[in-house]
């Protein structure tokens, strides 16, 4: 799953917020072990960089339009 624009962050519903948290990989995770030409020459620190400061937002949108609760949990598949 590739990581959304910061723009697409911004207009992304609670729901689609929640799925990301979910379902996305660590920052960085999608650029380990690849040749530097699979990031069209950028280092593996630039891309964790920029996937770090998404996923920070994602979180922060999250805890903006009210956090998660049971049920969105369950809509995504986390059981608890």
């Amino acid at each position: 799953m590739n990581y959304p624009t910061i723009k697409e962050v911004e207009e992304a519903s609670r729901n689609r917020l929640l799925k990301w948290t979910r379902f996305l990989p660590s920052p960085g995770q999608n650029a380990i072990g690849k040749p530097e030409s699979w990031f069209d020459n950028e280092s593996f620190e630039i891309v964790m960089e920029r996937e770090a400061r998404i996923m920070d937002r994602i979180l922060e949108r999250q805890k903006e339009t009210g956090g998660i609760t049971p049920e969105l949990s369950k809509a995504v598949g986390w059981k608890g």
